[in-house]
């Protein structure tokens, strides 16, 4: 079974192909990490997958008609405005939309309140949080809508390491309760911990997919980062960190 499915998938600005050809699946159970420097093309991918780009190849999401696909699956892009001064529970009840009315009380809304450590929060306004508290209700909204499959760009930018750390673990969780996680990220010791897999483009194009051992590889860091790094296996699980330029 596959939650998302691309194949030939190519996103043009102007005649240039900022995603080009690339095929992957996501499989429930699975934490996969979308790698790759600025410019990569992660966003152009996240959001040529859910048809909010025009592309060509095919997905299997854009395919399904709008409220079938906020069914399938969850999309939290990266920008962290919140313009209406809610309540933080009305907030992350607007996950709920999808499958019908955005209710406060649904407990979905609970359960993504406490994964994000935003129980005492519910009552504040959206718009009184901090940066971090605020991106992190965010997250909790797309936590909300209980979608076989999260697209997350960049969630953790701008939180600090134990917010990074426990969100994270949530989508690791997510994934390990039969759910998929597709988390573009720039953090490599993060996604060498936290992710199952991790997909990893360059200049639009697919170069590397498998586990973080094999995808992060002296060459490819190199290659593809300009950076070498130090790998290793720990009795708290993997450790990957940057450790200089290469060129």
């Amino acid at each position: 079974m596959s939650l998302l499915s691309l194949t030939g998938l190519t996103v043009l600005r102007g005649s240039c192909p900022v995603v080009d050809r690339v095929s992957l699946t996501i499989a429930p159970g699975e934490c996969v990490g979308l790698l790759g420097p600025n410019g990569a093309g992660k966003t152009s991918l996240l959001r040529g997958a859910l048809g909010l780009l025009p592309h060509q190849g095919a997905s299997s999401l854009s395919v399904l008609a709008p409220a079938a696909r906020a069914r399938a699956a969850a999309f939290l892009p990266q920008g962290r405005e919140i313009a209406w001064p809610v309540s933080v529970e009305t907030l992350v009840a607007l996950g709920r939309s999808a499958h019908g009315a955005a209710d406060p009380d649904h407990p979905a809304v609970t359960r993504a309140l406490e994964r994000m450590g935003l129980a005492g929060f519910r009552n504040r306004r959206a718009t009184e949080l901090s940066g971090g508290e605020q991106a992190r209700a965010l997250i909790a909204r797309v936590l909300a809508q209980e979608t076989p499959l999260l697209l997350a760009d960049e969630p953790v930018a701008g939180l600090d390491p134990e917010a990074q750390i426990r969100t994270m673990q949530v989508f690791a969780d997510l994934a390990a309760e039969g759910r998929g996680v597709l988390v573009s990220l720039h953090d490599l010791g993060l996604a060498a911990r936290h992710c199952t897999r991790l997909v990893l483009i360059h200049r639009g194009q697919l170069v590397a997919d498998g586990t973080p051992r094999e995808v992060l590889t002296e060459a490819r860091l190199a290659d593809v980062f300009g950076i070498r790094g130090y790998h290793a296996e720990t009795p708290d699980g993997p450790v990957f960190q940057p450790l200089g330029v290469v060129r």
